[in-house]
């Protein structure tokens, strides 16, 4: 009998074929998002599922599922997953890394380029017809990027390459912090300087979010970091919702705490805070920084090769390219060593 498992969500028809080679598929052609009872019922006697950002995978679910043996992930974010859980329960948790990194730093520095010239607010003013007459000297002055201070909090994949684009191609200057600082080659390579982050808050003219969530990160940003920043910084998040403070950066864009914001991720997105639906200096986009038909391609595969490989198929059988917690493949060869 062969394997079960859940794709969660409408993929590449193409892509997803792979997974019909191997197992019995259950999918999501209409791409609804399923509510967490109605995920737990779909999710009986399966023992993979390729989830998303939308799917809360914790450990009553997976109590609920003890049939489930990988969690693979699309996308390099993972905090819907609750890792230790399916750590502690022998399940595998795969993600998709690497793929999407230079087209979500490609989103990130156009989104920031973006806020700081004030694109999205002057074609709302052009496509209301409001442009009635020209020479307005001052009308929809920004914050120039070129030669500018770069800040980067998070310095991963994704923002080592915001900072290549910022210090290699505009001339700017990039400085950064981290949890643990980069070696002397990495800095060198990205054109950045690390600093600590009230230096950060401080210096930056455009500031960059690229952290991973955690509960640790948890509104990072809040009404103190942005009461920090200069009212001419402007504060871009492509990292994760909760990392900010949604309402303390809703209440700093009406006060001119700081210029304005662009975000691709909320806390409890698809919800919005509604205090920052109205605000002129808010661009705000539906978490589309890997967004990219040829990246999007590449990650649902990658997602399908891990969810191929973790259930024990296909060419790469047992070892998937991209495991999150891969004590749980040493755990698997043991005990199967142990059976022999």
């Amino acid at each position: 009998m062969r394997p079960s498992v859940l794709a969660t969500r409408a993929t590449f028809p193409d892509i997803a074929d792979r997974l019909h080679l191997y197992f019995d598929v259950e999918d999501n052609p209409s791409d609804t998002i399923w509510s967490p009872a109605e995920l737990r019922q779909r999710l009986q006697g399966k023992q993979g599922v390729m989830s998303t950002g939308s799917e809360r995978i914790d450990a009553a679910l997976l109590d609920a599922c003890p049939q489930l043996k990988a969690v693979c992930n699309v996308g390099v974010g993972y905090n819907n997953v609750d890792v230790a859980a399916c750590t502690a329960r022998g399940v595998l948790v795969t993600n998709t890394p690497d793929v999407l990194t230079e087209t979500t730093a490609d989103y990130g520095f156009a989104l920031m380029m973006a806020t700081a010239r004030r694109i999205a607010e002057s074609q709302d003013f052009v496509r209301r017809k409001e442009w009635t007459k020209t020479g307005i000297f001052d009308m929809f002055v920004g914050g120039d990027v070129h030669g500018s201070t770069l800040g980067i909090l998070g310095m991963g994949r994704i923002g080592r390459a915001i900072a290549r684009r910022g210090a290699l191609g505009f001339g700017m200057k990039v400085i950064y912090h981290n949890r643990s600082r980069l070696s002397a080659d990495a800095e060198a390579e990205s054109g950045a300087r690390y600093v600590d982050k009230a230096t950060l808050l401080k210096e930056a003219d455009h500031l960059i979010l690229v952290l991973p969530y955690s509960p640790e990160s948890h509104h990072t940003i809040g009404a103190a970091e942005l009461a920090q920043m200069k009212p001419s910084a402007t504060l871009t998040n492509i990292a994760r919702g909760g990392i900010v403070d949604d309402a303390a950066l809703a209440d700093a864009l009406r006060a001119g705490t700081i210029a304005a914001a662009g975000l691709d991720v909320f806390e409890g997105e698809p919800s919005i805070h509604p205090g920052l639906i109205g605000l002129p200096n808010a661009l705000l986009t539906p978490h589309i920084g890997s967004a990219s038909v040829q990246t999007r391609r590449a990650m649902a595969a990658l997602t399908i090769d891990n969810l191929i490989a973790a259930l024990g198929f296909g060419p790469r059988s047992g070892q998937p390219p991209t495991p999150v917690n891969p004590q749980v493949l040493t755990q698997q060869a043991t005990d199967s060593r142990s059976t022999v």
